[in-house]
């Protein structure tokens, strides 16, 4: 796959638009209540390690991704093996964020057409952007991060000048103590979001890495969009309070419903299921790229042709739940499993790889 780009600045708005994705569709760590915001900031700096370990993995060994790493370093079959899980990983991550887009379709916009229908077009849409690899991706997340920033900050300013924001709803501060916040930051918000970084060990080796300040941008990048989507986690306790906010299937979207401009502005759910879907089709796209890279490096196969193939396990996947119900509880029964891939498993690599000292590096022979 011939993906090479000079210009890291696509990856960072891709790394953006994706962490962002299908987050604030949720209201994260419910369970710590109004400290959901320390819950979330502690997660986020687990997440800020993680995502450190992958920029020094990437380091020891840049010409190599994941499933390169996982072959050279673990060997052959045990590598192969840890590699195909990957592909489970991201073809899943993937199916799950195909669910979520096609419900929140179905609800909100085309409440008549079957969610089968809604689900074909949609990865058939994507497909054709994954069909093109990592470069189109980033090329259109530069194009597109400019449309979410301005159009989170619409709703903002909305919302502040409705006067529906109540920042009493964030007191008082531990009231239960601190076993529920670490109970929510563990595993659960750890895996989603924070830890989903996992991918880029995917596209590191895709741009000029070596370039002055990229890890930086990388590290400030993680560092604001996690200020951002605690913030937005905040502003729906703020706008619904506790009590309503746990309870409604999309809880900004709520927040945003409440928003009135007589004989002005109407229906200004659609601007936030507008850049909701950016977030939700970049995410989407990345998972499906990088399964579709892990499935053509072990399989052989040609890339194009793994797109097609992950295209219809990924479409029949996001099916698996009956219903959105089931496809919310069963996201939380298996996030705490993917730790493995976040967490267990990179340190495992990093581990060898360090010990190794860098003697299989690609640019040592």
């Amino acid at each position: 796959m011939d993906n090479q780009t000079k210009n890291p600045a696509g990856l960072i708005a891709c790394l953006a638009l994706y962490e962002i994705g299908s987050t604030t569709l949720f209201l994260l760590a419910a369970e710590a209540k109004q400290d959901a915001w320390i819950a979330m900031t502690i997660a986020s700096l687990v997440g800020f390690f993680l995502l450190s370990v992958y920029l020094a993995m990437h380091r020891l060994d840049p010409e190599r991704d994941l499933f390169a790493l996982c072959r050279a370093y673990l060997g052959k079959w045990i590598g192969t093996a840890i590699g195909w899980s990957f592909v489970g990983y991201f073809a899943y991550e993937s199916s799950r964020n195909l669910r979520d887009l096609v419900e929140l379709t179905s609800q909100i916009l085309l409440n008549d057409t079957p969610l089968f229908v809604i689900a074909l077009i949609t990865i058939v849409v994507v497909a054709n952007t994954a069909r093109y690899g990592a470069r189109v991706l980033f090329l259109c997340s530069l194009v597109l991060f400019p449309f979410v920033v301005v159009g989170y900050l619409l709703l903002v300013v909305m919302l502040a000048g409705q006067h529906l924001i109540h920042a009493v709803s964030l007191l008082p501060v531990l009231e239960n103590g601190w076993q529920p916040i670490f109970k929510a930051a563990f595993p659960s918000l750890v895996s989603f979001p924070f830890g989903q970084t996992i991918l880029f060990l995917v596209f590191f080796p895709l741009v000029r890495s070596r370039a002055p300040g990229f890890t930086r941008s990388v590290y400030l990048t993680y560092g604001g969009v996690s200020i951002f989507l605690i913030a937005m986690n905040e502003l729906i306790l703020f706008v619904l309070g506790q009590s309503i906010a746990e309870k409604v299937t999309f809880p900004l979207l709520e927040s945003v419903q409440l928003i009135e401009f007589s004989q002005v502005f109407e229906r200004m759910d659609i601007l936030f299921v507008f850049v909701l879907y950016l977030g939700l089709g970049v995410k989407l796209a990345a998972f499906y790229i990088g399964a579709a890279t892990g499935f053509s490096q072990l399989t052989g196969i040609g890339y194009r042709k793994g797109v097609f193939v992950l295209g219809a396990a990924i479409f029949g996947i996001s099916f698996l739940s009956p219903n959105y119900t089931h496809h919310i509880w069963m996201g939380k029964v298996v996030t705490s499993w993917f730790t493995i891939f976040q967490i267990a498993l990179p340190l495992l690599l990093f581990m060898v790889m360090k010990i190794d000292g860098g003697k299989k590096s690609s640019g040592r022979g």
